[in-house]
């Protein structure tokens, strides 16, 4: 809007009679308006029938956009929600992953082919029965002391099985060139930490399933009734402790807490009762440094350690195992796993075989896998148009930099060295993962086993390397797309680049919307709450001025208050801090996308409206229709509880609400709730 004020300025002064001299030095031709074209809202990309037009736009964008859509659309029985552009899109790209793997399982060689043929095989998985636990259960019930636990531990997480806590390769935050090993809190079986000290009605339902869940798998496991029941008791009251000495999840969107270097020795003295030397043996690693994410979880674990009697680590130990492998078991396992799913979501059926099995083999062997989806489904001008994209996204990130009047200019300076230093990765990697394990055409146990221990092992063989900048923490063929503030880079695998997100063939308006927010919401990450305490490097420091750090830290404040007012159920309201490294993203990216369109409307010589709408208009409702969605009460619930992003609704109201070039294009009256007297912005 402002591009549009400054041109019609130079107009005017040029039509209010300046003298000829001033006139003949103007160097280039005054620009002639753009033509417009009619056309329909389908020409352009976007769904006329997703539209509820009883709405008024300004009071609910987001039902005006999508309420056609919402009516029309049910939720199918195998999911816990559907939205027209994740799941479309997954389910597009599952029935072609599906289509690959049926035809390299016929050949009975291929890596990918036995993987997937395995899996496939019903018969044999159910003839195995529970022969895939037995080796593990043998080995915990052999425990004689508390002693021994460490050892165990270590065991099983080089098996890919997490009981306790978490350990993987990160980068140094304090050198992002190294990697270095890292410990996390973990070792819980329900969604959040808090599922196990509230007290609200949620909470107590969920407990209740929670134990009748584990005491089912232990019986199906081999546990008599009432074995199962006292052990259950011992799962629930140990990770139970583990919740009490936890983070929540809020505290641990502050990286800061989440770096806690040590050295080896540091951390030997620190944590006395657990023999981390005889934890990192069967690890077969030997870390110099380790970074804890929390100095209280593991101080706390000491004393969970010895609080623990024998027969109570065993039975806790052996529901990791069960839990951890029952995707490979027998019918009866996969059916109970999937009542506590059930219990958690809402979701009313499980997934077809097929689908589970192509996502497992993309999880096992995603880039081998997706070599094939993108030969097949990701043409080379796909690459192009969105690099041209994210070329333009940068741009319009870059010029609004410059703009903002609560910025100095030393500060102004490195955020511009950030991200101009931001690498950007597209559709699928430049070189590809070698998997080494071997697999097995009979036994999907087996494969999924090694699958994991493989996978262990490449992720903890980076520590104490230089780190490589270019690794995909994603498969080519995911729905998805992310920011890493460590690499200063962002990711935007083949899978997200398709309708409704964007399509060659939509207008610029409609592909700014989708894939242009994405874009511009990734770039935005870099500069969040949390982004924002990294370097151009990916280091974490501190590259502000106090006062400038203090009009950042308003800002985003008020963000996190202002979401915390939107209501997602009765007395169920959206969690503005945990949300809100994600809302500052999806304002910032909807911004840039607009600055984007306008940037391209100065050389423009045709606008299309279609069926109505400008292009501006047209870039709302291609966002706002990205996001249509429904979502069962239970996993709305889980959802808010658990996810940094917000609900579908607020991620469209949310950003729109506090632009006024929305209100402008909409023709918002003051005060209405898309136009509200009060606003946040950060970026």
């Amino acid at each position: 809007m402002r591009r549009a004020v400054a041109s019609l300025s130079f107009l005017a002064v040029a039509a209010c009679g300046g003298t000829p001299a001033q006139i003949t030095s103007v160097a280039e031709p005054v620009k002639q308006p753009a033509a417009t074209v009619n056309v329909s809202l389908a020409d352009v990309g976007l769904d006329a029938g997703a539209l509820d037009k009883t709405t008024d736009p300004c009071t609910d964008f987001y039902q005006f956009a999508c309420g056609g859509w919402i009516a029309k659309t049910e939720i199918p029985g195998d999911e816990a929600a559907w939205y027209r552009s994740f799941n479309e899109i997954d389910k597009r790209n599952e029935t072609a992953l599906r289509e690959i793997l049926d035809n390299v399982a016929k050949d009975g060689d291929s890596k990918l082919g036995k993987y997937y043929a395995a899996c496939m095989d019903e018969a044999a998985v159910e003839a195995a029965g529970v022969t895939p636990l037995a080796d593990l259960l043998k080995e915990i019930k052999a425990l004689k002391d508390v002693k021994q636990v460490p050892e165990l531990v270590g065991k099983l997480h080089r098996r890919g099985i997490q009981p306790l806590f978490r350990l993987s390769a990160e980068q140094d935050m304090g050198d992002a060139t190294r990697v270095i090993a890292s410990l996390d809190q973990g070792g819980l079986g329900m969604p959040d930490r808090d599922d196990y000290l509230k007290d609200d009605e949620r909470s107590v339902k969920l407990r209740a399933a929670y134990r009748k869940h584990v005491q089912a798998m232990l019986e199906l496991a081999g546990w008599k009734p009432k074995d199962a029941v006292t052990a259950t008791d011992d799962v629930v009251n140990l990770e139970t402790a583990l919740a009490k000495i936890s983070k929540t999840r809020v505290e641990r969107r502050d990286p800061k807490g989440l770096y806690n270097k040590l050295t080896r020795e540091q951390l030997v003295k620190a944590n006395a009762k657990l023999d981390w030397n005889a934890y990192f043996l069967p690890l077969d690693i030997s870390p110099t440094d380790v970074n804890l994410t929390s100095l209280t979880f593991f101080a706390g674990l000491d004393d969970v350690l010895t609080a623990t009697k024998v027969p109570a680590w065993k039975n806790y130990l052996s529901w990791r195992v069960v839990r951890g492998l029952a995707d490979v078991l027998p019918k009866r396992f996969v059916d109970e796993a999937f009542n506590w799913k059930k219990a958690v979501t809402g979701q009313a059926e499980q997934k077809p075989r097929w689908r589970r099995c192509v996502q497992d083999t993309d999880d096992a062997l995603g880039e081998l896998l997706g070599q094939s989806f993108v030969a097949l489904h990701f043409g080379g001008a796909s690459k192009q148009a969105a690099t041209e994209l994210v070329g333009a996204i940068r741009a319009a990130f870059g010029d609004n930099l410059k703009t903002l009047v609560w910025m100095d200019a030393a500060t102004r300076e490195k955020a511009l060295d950030k991200e101009q230093e931001m690498a950007f990765l597209i559709g699928f990697p430049e070189k590809w993962r070698k998997y080494t394990f071997e697999t097995d055409g009979k036994s999907y146990a087996k494969n999924a086993m090694a699958a994991a221990v493989f996978q262990v092992g490449y992720d903890l063989a980076r520590i104490g390397k230089p780190l490589n900048r270019e690794e995909w923490q994603m498969s080519p063929p995911t729905v998805n797309a992310y920011y890493d503030p460590q690499r200063n880079h962002m990711v935007f695998p083949a899978g997200i680049l398709q309708p409704p997100f964007f399509d060659a063939k939509f207008s610029p308006a409609v592909n700014l919307g989708g894939i242009g927010m994405v874009i511009g919401h990734e770039l935005t990450h870099g500069f969040d709450d949390e982004g924002a305490q990294f370097d151009a490097k990916g280091n974490l420091k501190n590259w502000w001025a106090p006062e400038v750090e203090k009009q950042f830290k308003g800002r985003t404040d008020c963000v996190a208050k202002q979401y915390s007012g939107f209501e997602v159920q009765p007395k169920l309201f959206v969690n503005g801090e945990l949300t809100n490294g994600e809302n500052i993203a999806d304002m910032g990216g909807l911004k840039m996308a607009l600055a984007a369109l306008h940037k391209l409307h100065e050389k423009a010589t045709e606008l299309k409206v279609a069926d109505g709408y400008s292009e501006e208009q047209q870039l709302f409702l291609a966002n706002a229709q990205a996001w249509c969605g429904k979502m069962r009460p239970e996993m709305e619930q889980t959802q808010v509880k658990t996810n940094p992003h917000s609900p579908a609704k607020f991620r469209v109201n949310g950003p729109m609400s506090n632009l006024p070039e929305f209100a402008a294009a909409w023709q918002c009256k003051a005060g209405t709730a898309m136009n509200p007297v009060s606003r946040c912005g950060v970026w």
